[in-house]
């Protein structure tokens, strides 16, 4: 008999592109433990084996199992599977099994093998990239075995290299996402008490907040959501590429400036494109922001660079420009404009957000393609070629 639970919300259920991990990242009482314990309700068919995976087994029992949004909680009480203590594992009635593990041990997930797993709160795990890898090698059942990882996230690396892994497509939820389920005052008090500081952000926005070194702050990115105005002096979208298709994505961010303010429109960054593909997407891009320029870093074949997009037929002028300085050099003047609090954010932008945090910390394991674009937009907008620190037009 299938599970009867409550409707899930858009960000609880799985993505519909297609992934080998979908990795969900939550503030505290976001919901994810409904997510990972519904999709593994889904994968327990007739004779599937799968694997639950906590910071320790006392959290699988009674967080993934038998809490209040667990695995339990889903079925109707005639018809909930049982829980082995001797073996640890779930026995669903229809011949499915689930085996707990402890992230404490991953040589105990040597050897088993399975259909699907969900790992929960893989930030707290003592060696996660150990540990999920040893999972990962035990995945290797039917024809699509996959993974779902749930997580309020930490500034810890291997969560960086998680996200940057090709197959693996990212969920992110504020507490605020869930608050039809929790207390009504859960929510006020935590943001009187805590609003704008980085314990704010990872827990209850669900960001990976900055490191030590980081150059922009929590809480000038908590505070910087805004409208934008009726007219801009000026838009741009700017363009970073990657050093090789299929490698690094490319980052594409549209910025516009009215006043002494700029505003941060849109973050259209993808990963996977051909050269053609991200031109075309920035050429897009300019045209529905009726942009003024496309502003694109040359430094990765700066003639390449600009064939590709004057192949996609640009609506306005391709300005090339090449940094002489490291990253944390040109990032710092426009980390200042958001400290003066002269950039807003027109949306929702948590992967752009987290990738400025982690300017500066040495704790990035990708590429921060998305923030090197906002940079390059936000020195063009806001501080001219004469006071941008070392930039060359070409």
């Amino acid at each position: 008999m299938k599970a009867l639970r409550p409707s899930q919300a858009p960000h609880q259920k799985a993505p519909s592109d297609p992934w080998t991990t979908w990795l969900f990242l939550g503030g505290r009482g976001a919901g994810k433990t409904f997510a990972g314990a519904s999709w593994i309700v889904d994968q327990a068919e007739p004779g599937v084996h799968l694997a639950l995976v906590g910071p320790t087994f006392h959290d699988v029992r009674e967080v993934m199992i038998e809490g209040p949004s667990g695995i339990k909680s889903l079925y109707p009480p005639g018809e909930r599977p049982t829980w082995r203590a001797s073996r640890k594992r779930l026995e669903f009635k229809n011949g499915a099994v689930a085996q707990a593990f402890s992230a404490e041990d991953p040589d105990s997930l040597r050897g088993p093998q399975f259909h699907a797993a969900w790992a929960d709160e893989f930030c707290a795990w003592r060696r996660p990239a150990e540990t999920l890898a040893m999972l990962r090698f035990g995945l290797r059942l039917g024809q699509d075995p996959r993974l779902v990882v749930t997580t309020t996230p930490r500034p810890i690396r291997a969560l960086r290299t998680l996200i940057a892994e090709p197959g693996t497509i990212d969920t992110r939820a504020a507490t605020g996402a869930n608050a039809a389920y929790l207390a009504p005052a859960f929510l006020a008090t935590l943001q009187s008490l805590y609003g704008g500081t980085r314990l704010a952000a990872q827990e209850l926005d669900g960001l990976i907040v900055e490191g030590e070194g980081g150059l922009f702050r929590a809480e000038d990115l908590a505070r910087c959501r805004g409208a934008p105005p009726a007219a801009f002096d000026r838009v741009v979208v700017a363009v970073d590429p990657p050093a090789t298709a299929g490698g690094d994505a490319c980052g594409i961010v549209v910025c516009g400036r009215a006043g002494d303010r700029a505003f941060v429109l849109a973050d259209l960054t993808a990963r996977g494109l051909s050269p053609h593909g991200w031109a075309r997407r920035a050429v897009e891009a300019a045209h529905r922001f009726d942009a003024d320029a496309l502003v694109a870093e040359a430094n990765q074949g700066g003639d390449m660079v600009r064939a590709v997009l004057a192949q996609a037929d640009p609506p306005c002028p391709v300005k090339l420009v090449k940094a002489s300085l490291g990253k944390r050099a040109r990032a710092e003047p426009v980390a200042a404009l958001y400290e003066q609090g002269r950039v807003v954010h027109c949306g929702a932008f948590p992967a752009l957000e987290e990738e400025l945090m982690a300017l500066g910390s040495g704790d990035l394991a990708h590429s921060p393609d998305r923030a090197d674009a906002l940079v390059w937009a936000l020195a063009d907008l806001m501080l001219g070629i004469g006071r941008r620190p070392r930039l060359s037009v070409l």
